[in-house]
């Protein structure tokens, strides 16, 4: 049979980017079509490979745009089925370059077929070993639901995912839409459906070594342990309503001031983001008062316990910082069901087996208080900050219902509502109390919450990875083998 050239440098170069120079090793680059006839190019539009990611193993593939739309046949999917089940084996993360219009309209039920293994072995993967997809070009069908099912969801600035492409959407409803509006990283970033944007494909491999260096496997970023240089209290005003980016917190307690914010687009409330604490790998969960005064809402505990779930499935510490007025009331959010999110949100911090910490910076109220990885949700260890204020909710809120006659019928009623807020909120808010009743487990200087933080997180020992293997230790390949493949 004689075959067309075999895929394009592109998808080839993408990998290479990704992989430690001299160390990719491609294979099944000779299989092809049975269906296609003098059509048929080797390697059916796929690129699968191991290689090394600062010298750790890796698996990757990479799919060819520019062979029938990067569509996914019969061979093109043993392929990638192949280099998911030698992941299963090995333990080694998973990265894909998806450039897909689906599957492949000349092999019909083969290429749905074809998806559906893929689809099958991404589950059975998920939360095991890393999964990474790195959506590069335009991706429709099924290669958008592949890359759905996987850890982690990465696009660049010329790709673009939907489940039906604009001449689709034209033909049955009349909406004339770009595949940019209809599915580009601008869409997808504020959804949740990516998780990080690279304005390249070369910037996306980066992307991708830096957030392998954060999970099991992965080789840590080159940044001596080490603080930022300046207190975590100089970036938070004390007075409880001005804003601040709590990013700038993070950088304060993390080495060298680095964090890799995961979802940043998506309900900008919360914060989530990946780190290192004295050189250990960390989830970052926080409020955000930047937005919304880091109130907590729908879309923000959907994120939140996303989240979690993935620090605890790749067994990494949870560090949590709140500064929260509560969650956001009214009739949007409760049509958003902010309920059953909110309650994702608590059953994922109760349910998460990683150790973690709970940081209280200014103030935690309500439900906002619980769902944040309390002391009696979970939390190994909670620290407060001297001037944090910890109730049922805020001080100026609570006399406006208990001593509301009373405020109505004072001389100053603004006057009055202020001296009876600042009554109980020594009276019932403050965090020495809090540390009482045992609901914090010690104030904090700001200045010793890093030094706390390491602590903490020492007694619990540095690999909480390894229960997180999917196959027993003595099943699994090893884990070097895959780079000589």
């Amino acid at each position: 049979m004689t075959f067309e050239p075999s895929t394009s440098n592109v998808a080839q170069r993408r990998l290479e980017a990704l992989c430690d120079p001299g160390s990719l090793r491609v294979f099944r680059s000779g299989v092809a079509s049975r269906r296609l006839g003098g059509r048929a190019r080797a390697g059916d539009g796929v690129v699968t490979a191991s290689g090394l990611v600062g010298g750790q193993p890796v698996l990757c593939y990479s799919q060819d745009g520019t062979y029938l739309g990067g569509s996914l046949g019969e061979m093109h999917a043993e392929s990638i089925v192949k280099l998911l089940r030698l992941a299963g084996r090995t333990g080694a993360p998973v990265v894909g370059f998806i450039e897909s219009g689906g599957a492949r309209l000349q092999e019909g039920l083969a290429a749905l077929a074809g998806y559906s293994r893929i689809f099958s072995e991404h589950v059975r993967l998920s939360g095991v070993v890393p999964q990474v997809s790195v959506i590069c070009g335009a991706s429709a069908g099924g290669g958008c639901y592949a890359p759905a099912l996987t850890d982690f969801v990465v696009m660049t600035e010329q790709a673009s995912m939907f489940l039906t492409g604009p001449d689709v959407v034209r033909e049955i409803t009349g909406e004339d839409v770009t595949m940019s509006a209809l599915g580009g990283w601008r869409v997808h970033a504020r959804t949740g459906v990516c998780h990080f944007t690279a304005a390249s494909d070369a910037a996306a491999a980066d992307l991708v070594r830096e957030l392998l260096g954060h999970l099991p496997g992965g080789a840590p970023p080159a940044v001596a342990p080490g603080p930022a240089g300046f207190p975590p209290d100089a970036v938070v005003p004390s007075e409880s309503r001005r804003v601040y980016d709590v990013r700038d917190v993070v950088r304060a307690i993390a080495d060298g001031g680095r964090l890799l914010e995961w979802s940043r687009q998506w309900a900008r409330n919360l914060m989530c983001a990946f780190t290192r604490i004295d050189g250990r790998a960390v989830g970052v969960v926080a409020n955000q008062p930047a937005h919304l005064g880091g109130v907590l809402c729908a879309e923000s505990a959907s994120k939140g316990a996303a989240f979690v779930r993935t620090c605890d499935a790749f067994g990494l510490p949870l560090v949590v910082l709140v500064d929260t007025p509560g969650f956001l009331p009214g009739t949007k959010q409760e049509q958003r069901a902010v309920i059953r999110h909110g309650a994702k949100l608590v059953h994922a911090f109760a349910a998460a087996s990683v150790p973690s910490c709970t940081v209280i910076l200014r103030k935690a109220f309500g439900g906002a208080f619980i769902a944040m990885n309390s002391r009696d949700l979970g939390a190994d260890y909670v620290f407060a900050w001297p001037e944090a204020q910890l109730g049922v909710m805020g001080a100026h809120q609570a006399v406006g219902i208990i001593h509301r006659r009373e405020i109505a019928g004072a001389d100053d009623a603004e006057l009055s509502h202020a001296v009876l807020a600042e009554r109980y909120a020594a009276e019932h808010l403050s965090a020495e109390l809090a540390a009482v009743d045992g609901h914090v487990d010690e104030v904090i200087a700001p200045t010793e919450t890093r030094d706390r933080l390491i602590a903490a997180l020492s007694g619990f020992g540095r690999d909480q990875s390894q229960r997180f293997q999917g196959a027993e230790p003595d099943s699994q390949m090893s884990l070097s083998s895959t780079a000589s493949l």
